[in-house]
């Protein structure tokens, strides 16, 4: 009897020994099962931010975005007689650029110093002259520049966008809708070159402005800018405002996962 005992004590611990190694495979197992997965996942965000780079890349090795759309190299309405060019800054006459620099200065110069930015000099001429940077620019008969937009190919928080850092107008040219054509230029460069949204930075007391792009051009409040991501709220005197493209219509809403904001493909 004892050695039945015995024998049924070392069977149950058998058991036990068992019941353990199947549940240390099974824990190593879904263990594998979920390392496979995340790496798979890993693997699908870097092929689709890969994919991002690639069109910003292509955008960027364009001759000129706007050879496409013939029709908008001239505007000539409104008493106004103008020819539009788009231009890398790196193919620029330096004298063009630095006109666009003192443009942006005597228009904006007083807002940047009412935000919580400042008027930064240095660095606005660095960020005009970044080799990234690309114009349009408008000329009278003279071949005199009176309004141009600032805008490069980049990735926003995982999405390749056409982002708009000026659209400035001299004095003499304003309010004849010029500047709701050259955005609009944006618009059919950003569509032809498949990015997903135009976006632009708006001082919030730059009430005109604002007005413009929310209702003319009817821009939204991006989710990225500070009012919707809860990152500063009120407190932020700017917003973030996008408009998007026939290819950003389609995935609104499935941005990749391996993005980052204010990221860009070099």
């Amino acid at each position: 009897m004892e050695k039945g005992k015995l024998h049924g004590v070392t069977d149950v611990a058998g058991s036990r020994h068992q019941l353990v190694l199947s549940a240390a495979c099974s824990c190593t197992n879904r263990k594998s099962v979920k390392a496979k997965e995340k790496k798979a996942r890993r693997l699908e965000e870097r092929a689709a931010m890969d994919a991002v780079c690639a069109k910003v890349d292509a955008a960027n090795k364009l001759e000129d975005p706007l050879a496409a759309f013939p029709a908008f190299t001239k505007y000539d309405r409104n008493g106004l007689n103008l020819q539009i060019e788009c231009r890398r800054v790196t193919s620029l006459n330096p004298l063009s650029v630095e006109w666009a620099f003192e443009l942006t200065r005597a228009n904006m110069q007083t807002l940047y110093e009412q935000s919580e930015w400042g008027w930064k000099e240095r660095e606005k001429r660095e960020e005009m002259n970044d080799e990234r940077s690309w114009y349009l620019l408008a000329r009278d008969a003279d071949s005199t520049p009176v309004a141009f937009s600032h805008f490069r190919f980049d990735v926003e928080c995982g999405e390749e966008v056409l982002y708009c850092y000026e659209v400035q107008l001299e004095s003499k040219v304003r309010r004849k809708g010029l500047g709701k054509f050259l955005i609009q230029i944006l618009q059919l460069i950003a569509n032809g070159t498949q990015m997903k949204k135009v976006m632009l930075t708006v001082f919030k007391h730059n009430h005109g402005a604002y007005q413009f792009f929310r209702e003319a051009l009817q821009f939204e409040i991006d989710e990225t800018s500070p009012s919707m991501s809860g990152c500063c709220g009120d407190d932020c005197s700017y917003e973030i405002l996008s408009r998007r493209t026939k290819h950003g219509e389609v995935s609104a809403g499935h941005t990749h996962g391996g993005g980052h904001c204010g990221g860009c493909c070099h």
